[in-house]
């Protein structure tokens, strides 16, 4: 049985836990998410709590207890407050821009890079060149910001490309350096 697992979530007011015997359905100020169910998981709703527990503590099924607590815990999360990705463009002419529901990057390539902005998402630019990305699905927001920093990854010498903000780039020292 899994620590995490056995913790309850608690629900805030105005949000709705249905559960089906294959789905959880969760819905809240911000929008509706549901999760499927694998067999041996079960979800109850006990007064404003949700509790997640194992039909039987097989081996096999004690490693997704933990996941669907989490998982069920971030839809909750998601539907109340939402997720916020940011994202910092480093480079002379890195730039992006909003244009309907495309994302807009000029990174340095003869062309632009124009990404489909999934619904669901809301988009920001500032500056031109900080990205954040919100929306109330925990796993649609990371992949779309997976996605975009994909674009352009930070490189190792000059640091340059699409990084999350406040990530660490660990600079190598290049060739110059390797001569002395």
């Amino acid at each position: 049985m899994s620590r995490k697992g056995k913790l309850p979530i608690s629900l805030p007011n105005g949000v709705e836990v249905k559960v089906s015997n294959t789905e959880v359905a969760v819905k809240g100020p911000k929008g509706a998410l549901t999760q499927k169910l694998i067999p041996g998981v079960n979800v109850n709703v006990e007064g404003n709590e949700v509790l997640v527990s194992l039909a039987d503590e097989e081996a096999k099924l004690a490693h997704f207890h933990g996941l669907y607590r989490t998982l069920i815990h971030n839809m909750v999360v998601g539907t109340t407050e939402g997720f916020e990705k940011k994202l910092e463009m480093i480079g002379v002419g890195y730039r992006a821009a909003v244009q309907g529901d495309l994302l807009d990057l000029q990174l340095g390539f003869s062309h632009p890079c124009k990404l489909p902005i999934p619904k669901g998402l809301a988009v920001k630019v500032d500056k031109n060149t900080l990205i954040t990305i919100s929306g109330f699905d925990k796993h649609l927001v990371g992949q779309f910001a997976a996605t975009v920093r994909s674009q352009r990854p930070p490189e190792p010498y000059q640091g340059k490309g699409i990084r999350y903000a406040g990530e660490f780039v660990r600079k190598k020292a290049g060739k110059a350096a390797a001569k002395k």
